[in-house]
Parts: C-alpha cells; structure tokens; sequence
C-alpha cells in the first residue's frame, strides 16, 4: 500500500480515536481524560504532517483561549466570595411548596449559567442543593435535575454562559448585545418548559410537606469543599464590581474576549488573594482541551475530512433552522458539543444568513446536552458531586426527563429562531 494511502488511514484512526475519546471522556484500559486525549491526537496529527506545525498553531483561537481563561479568574473569585453558594441558599430558603422551590432554583441557576461558565455554577451549587432537600425532607434528585437541565440551557442566553457559545461569539463575530436578544428568551422559554416537565413527573413526590429549611444565608454543608466559608464581604464587593463592569463592557460593544480579561485582571490587582491559590483552581485543562481540539479540526480540515462528513450528515444543501438544529444536536450527542461547533463551522460561513445559522447553532447545541446524562460536562459534575454525598442520579433517571424537556425545547428554540 503507497505511503500516502497508510498515512491517510492513520490520519482517520487518530480522529477517530481522538473525537471517540472526547465523546466518552476517557480511552478503555488508560487513564486520560479529554484534555490529555485531545492533547496526544493533536500532536501525532502535527508529527505524522496531517497538519503542519505553522497551521496548528494558526487553527487556535486564542480569543476563545483568553476568554476561558478571564472567566475562570473571575469564577474562582466568586465562588471564594461565596457568592453562588448565598444566592443558591437563599432561594432554597424561602418558604414555598417543593414546586415552587425547584422553579426558583432553576431560574438562579439559569440566570447565574447565563452570566458564569455552567460547568462552575453546577459544581458550587450541588452540594449545597442535596444539603437542603434532605433538611427539608424532600428527594434530592428533581432539584439536582433542575439545575443541571437549567444550567445548560440557561447557558444559551449568551456568549459567556457556556464554552461553545464563547467559540460561536468568537468566530461569528455577533454582538454580546444581539445574541442576548435573540437566545435569552429561547432560554427563559427552555426554564420553564423543563420546570413544567419536571413538575409533572415528580409530582408523586412531593405529596409529603416539606419541613422548613434554616435560612441562615452563609452556612453551608459542611461535606462541601468551597461553600464551608462564609461570604467575603471585601472579596464579594470587588467580585461583583468587576463583574458589573465586565457586563457594562459587553453592553457597550467591547470585544468579548478583552472586556473579560479586563475584569480578570482588575480581580488580580489584590492584597488578599494569593495568586497560587487563584491559578491553582483554574482549570487549565480546559485551556489545554480547547487549544489541541482547534489542532484536531484543523486537520479535519486540512486532510479533507470534514466536507466528507457534512456530505455524510447531509447538511451541506440543507442550511434551514430544522436542519441545522438536528444535525448540530446529533452531532453533539456524538462527539460532545464543542467538537460539534468546531466541526459545523465551515459549513455554518456559507449559510445564506450565517448570523441565524450560528444562533441556531448554539441553541442545538446548547439544548442536546439535556438529553443524555453524558450529554455535557454539567451533568456529569452534579452526578458525580451528588454521588459523593450519598445520592445516586442514575442515567435511567436523567433519561426519563432529560429526552422531553430536549425535545421539547430544541422545538420551542426552532420556532423562535423561524418566527425571528
């Protein structure tokens, strides 16, 4: 067999490989996660010339890279504030029949994923919410439903609330202002349809009255790593300012990537915080994830790969919003969503209209990690956190819900986006 002809096939083995891995989260038999997975197939693509070294580096964009990267000072300041564990605990304080607590938490929850990275809200937020439900008598698995399904989707609402809005924001180009517009009422739409859906299916119980829940709005449960501390009145005041401006900043038209990482670096400037202990909760897996998966596809790219599978899914001459958003929640449910968007992009810049083709994307894309408990990064963090407090969301569970409420949202988002 030529040279060229084995060289292409182990081209297509490492893609495959490499995007099977991101979709699992690990390889069988070797302990990697995505991060190390993504790592190892982009620098085998680059040694074997499937992509050279010049186009790797030119495939990463690092304004998403420097955005992850600002989000995640400021997340690490918030949650040192204590500010997601006191909004979280006083809307679970309130006194409300269980429906009316699960609505309230899932919209804070959706409000903080909208304005923070989900993956941190959820990870704040899961120890806290098993706490009470289990002060209150109730279930612990529909309030850790609801804010996992609400996190992802009221990520939506804009270009900071999730990874693969922040790539679409980049790439597109489109206003933090007009993707707000357009996506924050598909995702207070998605709040509700999935609350409606999660209220009926665990109406069964919450037939028992639930016992008052203390409200002391800065104790926390003590099984919970970063909500054990009170808030920082210092560190919260300068956590929301930064904040405040960072939104300020994106109203007003600034670059999404430096009005980030102007905030972050006000948040820097301190005599309080250490640095080490501000990089050490960083996730710079993440940063290294996204860099080598802007390496894979850009050799999906350049070995021709990509029009191969865009012809396979045939979405090359179906470009309307039904289309895009079946071919971007399959895909994602395929390889993960950000694979997805990377995968799409080549495709989406020749839409007729590429502004409602990204906005569409990122809905699909956005909505498809409800349907599965694998489905996003989120999911996995409230499972995960919740089995090491002694509560079990199982994938049947997840399933039961997690099939409606993304069904029914991706068609609530496809006819807001058509009505658009």
């Amino acid at each position: 067999m030529p040279l060229d002809s084995l060289l292409k096939l182990l081209w297509l083995a490492v893609i495959f490989i490499t995007l099977s891995g991101v979709a699992m989260g690990r390889l069988p038999g070797l302990a990697m996660n995505r991060a190390t997975i993504c790592l190892v197939g982009a620098t085998v693509l680059v040694l074997t010339g499937a992509i050279s070294r010049a186009s790797a580096y030119q495939a990463i964009d690092m304004d998403t890279i420097v955005l992850l990267l600002a989000m995640m000072v400021i997340n690490v300041h918030l949650r040192h504030a204590g500010f997601f564990q006191w909004a979280a605990r006083w809307t679970l304080s309130q006194s409300m029949a269980p429906p009316g607590i699960l609505a309230g938490l899932m919209l804070v929850s959706g409000l903080l994923s909208a304005l923070f990275l989900n993956d941190t809200v959820v990870l704040a937020l899961t120890p806290l919410v098993v706490a009470v439900a289990r002060g209150a008598g109730l279930p612990p698995v529909p309030f850790l439903m609801g804010l996992a399904v609400s996190a992802n989707i009221g990520s939506v609402a804009t270009i900071i609330g999730n990874p693969q809005n922040m790539l679409i924001g980049i790439a597109s180009g489109i206003s933090y202002q007009r993707f707000l517009a357009v996506l924050a009422p598909v995702a207070l739409g998605g709040v509700v349809i999935a609350w409606c859906v999660l209220a009926l299916l665990y109406r069964q119980a919450w037939q028992s009255p639930a016992r008052p829940v203390k409200t002391d709005p800065v104790a926390a449960p003590p099984s919970a790593p970063c909500t054990t501390m009170p808030p920082r009145q210092n560190l919260l005041r300068k956590s929301l300012v930064a904040t405040m401006l960072l939104l300020f900043s994106l109203l007003a038209g600034v670059p999404v990537a430096l009005a980030a990482l102007g905030a972050a670096a006000l948040l820097l400037i301190t005599r309080h915080m250490p640095p080490e202990q501000v990089f050490r909760e960083m996730d710079w897996g993440l940063l290294v994830f996204f860099a080598s998966l802007f390496v894979v596809t850009g050799a999906v790219e350049s070995i021709g790969l990509s029009g191969w599978l865009l012809h396979a899914l045939g979405v090359e001459h179906h470009l309307d919003i039904p289309s895009l958003t079946i071919t971007g929640a399959i895909l994602s449910n395929l390889v993960s969503n950000v694979p997805a968007v990377l995968l799409l992009r080549p495709v989406v810049v020749q839409a007729p209209a590429p502004e409602m083709a990204w906005l569409t994307l990122a809905m699909a894309t956005t909505f498809a990690g409800n349907l599965t408990l694998l489905g996003s990064v989120a999911n996995l963090i409230v499972a995960e956190s919740a089995r090491t407090q002694g509560v079990l969301l199982s994938f049947r569970a997840y399933l039961v819900a997690g099939v409606p409420i993304t069904l029914l949202t991706l068609i609530w988002g496809d006819i807001w986006l058509i009505f658009l």
